[in-house]
């Protein structure tokens, strides 16, 4: 292939949930990588609230709608070599893929540069993408697409669904984003009511109901290919709560940590199978469910472009996953492009992490007390916080501390939920006890409330996924409650309960949960050695370490030699 000498670059538009400053950061990426690579960079974006849309961050910047107009005026202006789609998120691959099924590319002699028009059709049309599993071999919940030219027609292929896969159900509208549109539905009303709003929010008039998996894991693979064929598996990454919650609004952990590691290679092969075989230049995520015992496996869904997990395992891994995948859109390949973090190697060479990174969701309930809190396959998060450090539990009590939001400690409790934490903890509820819980779980004497009877029902509504359920389970584990138990109702990973436990017995001990509510000393692990970073020279350490002051937690101050400042000479 050509090397372009000018791209025009798709952004994503508004902020809007599921989408927002990942492709600010991604999109930035790609301009500068493409300038260094002397390629003129062209930018297109409605949103001037972005660094991409800086002066100096492109060549030429249009504050235009992302509209096919947009595009065609500007191709025509500019006329660029190639259009660069998959790094502004599912609206840039979108207003992409409608210019090219109107024509508006090969008019001005122009390509979709990285993966293919033919591969995202494939990977973003349910119906095509479940064929291309079918040819591979790879597995599938069972489904049934819904579409058709007619109102009529759709009712009827629901119906027939409906009979077919039964409920619960998964709802998937194709090209929405984060989830939009879908669901899961537990009754008929629910079921024909999430359907019609699929069908209708969904560009190509199409949605997938998918048997729901209940209780088995989510696993994503974040994997690079280029032209060459040569694949990588940058990051894997793994949900704390269960198939159903939107991955978005899930604790996620990188990389895996509950995986034996045959699983944990079978699922790595059968992400690079499926990249391969759509043909995908650049990055991709690959989302499984797997079993609760891990024998079985489920391909969930792909998707063919830079996403928002993408700037999650970029970060984690140190991988700069948008730059690379710019620069295999300009005919690279992995092997002979330098990772520009590590400085010493090539991009063809997969992260290794001797660490563990958590990411806990922010929601704005607190701007909207009113609005439901509950959670499922349509995301609801507006944000999100990374925390790194060499334990799980180390990691996600920095990630609670990190919110800065108020309740959201290691030890925050809403004083609203005592009755039901001393009801489950305390009082054995008998199968036949009936108790009255209100809409978020908590036992209420509201004559209106819903009647549950005996102590799991209890304790499922109570734990049902909402933006509260880790703060609940932490209550829960601190009052007694076995982990066991919790684990049942959850369907949450042994091993993450187990880790829960651990740092509640931790926060039981004085000087220790003082640490966990951020005050006085915090838990510091033994000093590391310094090595020596080579020959030593008169009057300087051979010491490789940081000031104190950059590495508190790890680095007592009397073990660490103090740096010598030179005075300035003006």
């Amino acid at each position: 292939m050509t090397k372009p000498t000018s791209v025009l670059i798709i952004g994503s538009g508004p902020v809007v949930i599921g989408q927002a400053a990942e492709f600010d950061y991604a999109g930035t990426q790609a301009c500068r990588a493409l300038r260094e690579e002397g390629v003129r960079t062209i930018l297109l974006n409605s949103n001037p609230a972005t660094i991409m849309t800086d002066p100096g961050v492109a060549d030429a910047i249009y504050l235009e709608p992302l509209t096919i107009a947009s595009i065609d005026r500007i191709l025509e202006v500019e006329r660029p070599d190639g259009v660069l789609a998959g790094l502004g998120g599912q609206t840039a691959l979108n207003l992409a893929m409608d210019a090219a099924r109107a024509g508006v590319f090969e008019r001005h002699g122009t390509r979709l540069l990285g993966t293919p028009i033919e591969a995202i059709e494939m990977a973003e049309d349910r119906e095509a993408f479940r064929d291309l599993l079918d040819r591979i071999g790879q597995p599938y919940a069972p489904s049934v697409i819904v579409e058709g030219e007619t109102e009529a027609e759709r009712r009827r292929m629901a119906d027939l669904a409906l009979a077919e896969i039964g409920l619960p159900a998964v709802i998937r509208p194709a090209f929405t984003l984060g989830g939009t549109g879908g669901g899961i539905v537990d009754t008929e009303e629910a079921y024909r009511e999430r359907v019609k709003a699929g069908l209708r929010l969904s560009p190509i008039g199409q949605v997938m109901i998918e048997r729901c998996l209940v209780g088995w894991q989510e696993i994503e693979y974040e994997v690079m290919r280029d032209a060459d064929d040569t694949c990588i598996a940058v990051c894997s990454m793994e949900n704390v709560d269960p198939l159903g919650v939107h991955t978005g609004d899930s604790i996620v952990v990188a990389p895996v940590q509950t995986l034996p590691d045959p699983v944990h290679q079978r699922l790595r092969s059968a992400a690079l199978a499926i990249i391969r075989a759509l043909g995908v230049e650049g990055g991709c995520n690959v989302q499984f469910a797997l079993s609760p015992d891990g024998t079985d496996y489920a391909v969930i869904e792909v998707n063919p472009r830079v996403s928002r997990s993408s700037a999650l395992a970029s970060k984690a891994t140190g991988y700069p996953i948008a730059r690379v995948a710019a620069q295999i859109a300009m005919g690279r390949r992995l092997a002979e492009i330098p990772n520009a973090i590590t400085k010493t190697t090539v991009a063809a060479f997969e992260p290794a992490l001797d660490y563990v990174v958590v990411k806990l969701p922010r929601f704005p309930f607190d701007k909207f007390p009113t609005a439901d809190r509950s959670l499922g396959s349509q995301m609801k998060a507006t944000g999100e916080v990374m925390a790194i450090d060499r334990t799980f539990g180390a990691a996600l009590n920095k990630a609670l501390r990190g919110l800065e939001q108020a309740g959201a400690g290691f030890l925050a409790e809403d004083p609203a939920w005592g009755p039901t934490l001393d009801l489950l903890s305390g009082r054995a509820i008998d199968l036949g006890d009936e108790v009255t819980a209100g809409a978020d779980g908590l036992v209420t004497s509201d004559p209106e409330a819903i009647v549950v009877r005996g102590r799991t029902a209890v304790l499922r509504r109570f734990l049902t996924p909402s933006d509260s359920r880790l703060w609940r389970l932490l209550g829960l584990l601190r009052r007694g409650v076995p982990g066991s138990e919790l684990q049942a109702i959850t369907g949450i990973s042994p091993w993450f309960i187990g880790e829960m436990e651990r740092l509640v017995e931790l926060g039981r001990r004085p000087d220790a949960r003082r640490a966990i509510a951020g005050e006085g000393a915090r838990a510091r692990p033994p000093p590391f050695r310094n090595r020596p970073s080579g020959p030593r020279t008169p009057g300087r350490s051979s010491s490789s370490a940081r000031p104190p002051s950059a590495c508190p937690a790890r680095c007592p101050r009397r073990e660490v030699p103090r740096l010598r400042r030179r005075p300035i000479r003006r």
